[in-house]
């Protein structure tokens, strides 16, 4: 039966193109129970009573009748649209059967046929589900908490941006939103594909559909419904899902003209053989199943082994595309490194001690957004240095802030700032500039000296050098790195994690330019960003990656790809899930169209009776469908790596601590 349809078009009606209703399955299953009975019963009175089969025929044409209504029916339908199918070949062998007065063979033929159907559909349901699992956990009520402080108990759809929401512990969040109250551990693997528990504090964003392991929160509703981060992971997992890929498309195209050609074999066949078993054997075993779910099931089972690890693909074609991917060009900032900036070296000058250079600055910067602010805060804390309150604060964007801090005026900023501000500018001597190469420097004076500086570094990934060096494993013939930030910079990170080449001062164009640069030298090219700045670049990539997703409107829609967490090792794993999932579909139409000749050409010749011929179909649909799903644990490895967590300690923290101490 075909039932490949369920795969190839998941839709949220009725039917599943197949010709049958999806509340059937259920009706087809007592059928093929009530309906086997009735055979069996025929053989075992047959078996007992030899001398008389009247009761047996009786007994085996009711559940002949039984099981094979439902084949006729869809035969019927699909006559009636016009349409030529392999559920005519199915349909036709068992009213031969039937006709011929062997209804055990009709009885038999049609109950393989449907329990045939109904373990492929069931399957493919399964498969479809185990996506669908990811993005169920939204709960259906939020409790709301109210001006007077008092919460209520609504249902999550009524739930509005600003909204304030109180999520307790072992809760799932209802909507996306920000923490304004409490603390807590998330399990993000729903949205991340993160096995470890993600920590939030106030500030943090938290995402519907994750679950609260810890502590009491309010949360305040950024997003809510279908606007949600995995209200759209749903809507890029069903987009992908109804894509078909251009193999499957020349299959679809070709299936049209195979029905009437089995009819022609079978027509052959019975004019040289006269033989009905035959030409019902060869209308059972041609049923192409087995070669028309080679590729949804692939396709499913990969975007199930994808979704798991926070990896959506927003066209099912890209899979495939992904396997020929021979060049990569990643941006820097917020993709092969953290984005964020730490303390790689505090140089005080004079008797200026660490612990007071750092106090100075990071007390000036205590009100800024910068982050070099948040750099310099980080380690104050992680160093127990108290921060006093600055007054008179004030900062010129880009340059650097002026401050009181106990008593004295001080300034912190670039150097040139610090000059326009009437520093002598001999302070530039302290600084080693073949040692500060690729560093970001600030300087502190106090009362119009200078009093030292502020190293400071975007610390790269700590996956990106195992990442790129399993890329180039995997075959990737070409890796580069493009950046905003000066050349120095780039080629900085880029010696640290491996990257052969190269490219700064690049503006969003030139991005762009350097892609396709690399495209017309014949290089099939992934673009891997954070979906803001690179949004250009990305969308003249073959394929367009989105790092960190999760939470980025712009990220989900300025790429093909969507990575909802920062791990780079996704990167190679696409790369060989891709080739996985190519080679599983070829090994599927290898085995369909073997079996489907071997099949034909051993129903033709006598080898085959309808019963044997059944059985046979029904396991090779389970051979493709069983082979699909080894790539579902693909990846397995990865749910326990979270990105977050560094390989090694941070050697600013472990260096500076014990000199401010």
């Amino acid at each position: 039966m075909q039932v490949t349809s369920l795969l190839s078009q998941h839709e949220h009606d009725d039917k599943c193109g197949c010709g049958h209703d999806h509340e059937h399955s259920v009706v087809h299953l007592w059928q093929a129970v009530v309906g086997v009975v009735f055979v069996l019963n025929a053989f075992i009175v047959d078996w007992l009573f030899t001398a008389s089969n009247t009761l047996a025929s009786a007994s085996a044409m009711i559940g002949a009748l039984i099981l094979g209504y439902p084949i006729i029916v869809t035969a019927v339908k699909d006559l009636r649209a016009s349409r030529l199918s392999i559920n005519e070949l199915v349909a036709i062998a068992v009213l031969a059967a039937f006709a011929s007065g062997d209804y055990k063979t009709a009885g038999v033929v049609a109950f393989f046929m449907l329990t045939g159907e109904i373990i492929e559909t069931r399957t493919a349901q399964g498969a479809r589900d185990s996506i669908e699992s990811l993005i169920k956990l939204t709960p259906t009520k939020a409790r709301r908490i109210l001006k007077d402080g008092s919460e209520e108990e609504i249902a999550a759809s009524q739930l509005a941006v600003g909204d304030l929401i109180r999520i307790r512990p072992g809760d799932n969040v209802a909507a996306d939103g920000v923490i304004v109250s409490g603390q807590g551990s998330f399990n993000q693997a729903t949205i991340t594909g993160e096995s470890l528990p993600a920590d939030k504090k106030v500030g943090d964003e938290v995402f519907a559909g994750t679950q609260n392991l810890t502590g009491v929160l309010e949360i305040k509703v950024s997003r809510a419904g279908e606007d949600t981060t995995i209200g759209r992971v749903r809507e890029l997992i069903i987009a992908a899902e109804k894509t078909k890929l251009p193999i499957q498309k020349i299959v679809d195209q070709y299936m049209g003209f195979y029905t009437p050609l089995v009819l022609v074999i079978g027509a052959l066949v019975w004019a040289f053989t006269h033989d009905l078993n035959r030409v019902i054997s060869i209308f059972v075993v041609s049923c192409p199943c087995a070669f028309i779910l080679a590729t949804p099931t692939a396709m499913v089972a990969a975007l199930s082994a994808a979704a798991r690890l926070g990896i959506l693909i927003k066209n099912v074609a890209d899979i495939e595309l992904a396997a020929k991917i021979n060049a990569f060009v990643f941006d820097k900032t917020g993709t092969l490194t953290t984005g964020q900036l730490a303390v790689s070296r505090l140089a005080p000058i004079g008797d200026t001690k660490p612990a007071e250079l750092l106090l100075l600055a990071a007390a000036a910067e205590k009100y800024s957004n910068h982050p070099t602010a948040k750099a310099l805060a980080n380690l104050a804390g992680e160093a127990g240095v108290p921060l006093p309150e600055p007054k008179d604060f004030a900062e010129t964007a880009g340059r650097g802030v002026k401050a009181q801090i106990n008593g004295a005026n001080v300034l912190v900023g670039r150097a040139q700032w610090l000059k326009d501000n009437s520093i002598d500018a001999s302070f530039e001597k302290s600084v080693d500039l073949s040692e500060t190469e690729g560093w970001s420097l600030i300087f502190v004076a106090r009362n119009g000296q200078c009093v030292g500086w502020i190293g400071m570094q975007d610390k790269t990934r700590a996956e990106a050098k195992e990442a790129l060096a399993e890329l180039k494993e995997a075959g990737v013939r070409r890796i580069a790195m493009v950046s905003g930030d000066r050349h120095v910079v780039a080629t900085r990170v880029a010696a640290e994690i491996g990257c052969e080449e190269a490219k700064g001062d690049c503006l969003p164009q030139n991005k762009v330019e350097f892609v396709r640069a690399m495209k017309t030298k014949g290089y099939k090219v992934a673009v891997i960003g954070d979906g803001v700045n690179d949004a250009p670049a990305l969308a003249a990539g073959d394929i367009g990656i989105a790092m960190g997703a999760a939470g980025s409107e712009v990220a989900i829609h300025s790429a093909t790809i969507a990575l909802m967490n920062n791990d780079l090792r996704r990167l190679p794993f696409l790369v060989k899930l891709s080739r996985s999932t190519r080679a599983v579909i070829n090994q599927n139409f290898a085995f369909g169209v073997v079996f489907i000749i071997v099949g034909l050409s051993a129903a033709a010749f006598g080898y085959l009776n309808p019963i044997i011929a059944a059985i046979l179909h029904n396991v090779g649909s389970l051979i493709v469908i069983f082979n699909s799903a080894r790539l579902v644990r693909k990846g397995e490895e990865l749910e326990h790596f979270h990105p977050e967590m560094e390989l090694f300690p941070a050697k600013p923290a472990a260096q500076l601590t014990p000199k401010l101490a």
